[in-house]
């Protein structure tokens, strides 16, 4: 799976369904690419296509049960590959990550703001 397609998944499981165009603004890929990527996405039985209930006009991409499980595991994969990293590290530069976790979760929390746009 490519990086745009893990990421545009990983966008959908923490905002929630959104607009192809949403999407393609807040992954940085053209309106046509990102239309390409869930047509892949919805083949592989990752993602679908829903109405939206508030505009009949509209239609919303939105993980399935199996795109929302992809997450998890990657995300889990993740963990466990920096949990064992850390396991590597000494005492003292442990102490420099914990001293570091604030300003980390800030940028974090920055990132996510950034990706998402404006919501509707």
């Amino acid at each position: 799976m490519s990086l745009t397609s893990a990421a545009t998944l990983a966008t959908l499981d923490r905002t929630g369904p959104r607009r192809i165009t949403d999407l393609a603004a807040v992954e940085g890929v053209t309106q046509p690419a990102m239309t390409a990527l869930v047509r892949v996405l919805e083949e592989s039985g990752l993602v679908e296509r829903r109405g939206d209930a508030s505009d009949k006009r509209v239609t919303l991409v939105c993980p399935t049960e199996a795109g929302a499980s992809y997450v998890r595991t990657r995300r889990q994969a993740g963990i466990h590959a920096f949990e064992r990293l850390i396991g590597e590290l000494t005492g003292d530069e442990v102490e420099a990550l914990v001293a570091a976790l604030p300003a980390l979760k800030h940028l974090a929390e920055l990132e996510s703001q950034d990706r998402e746009g404006p919501k509707r």
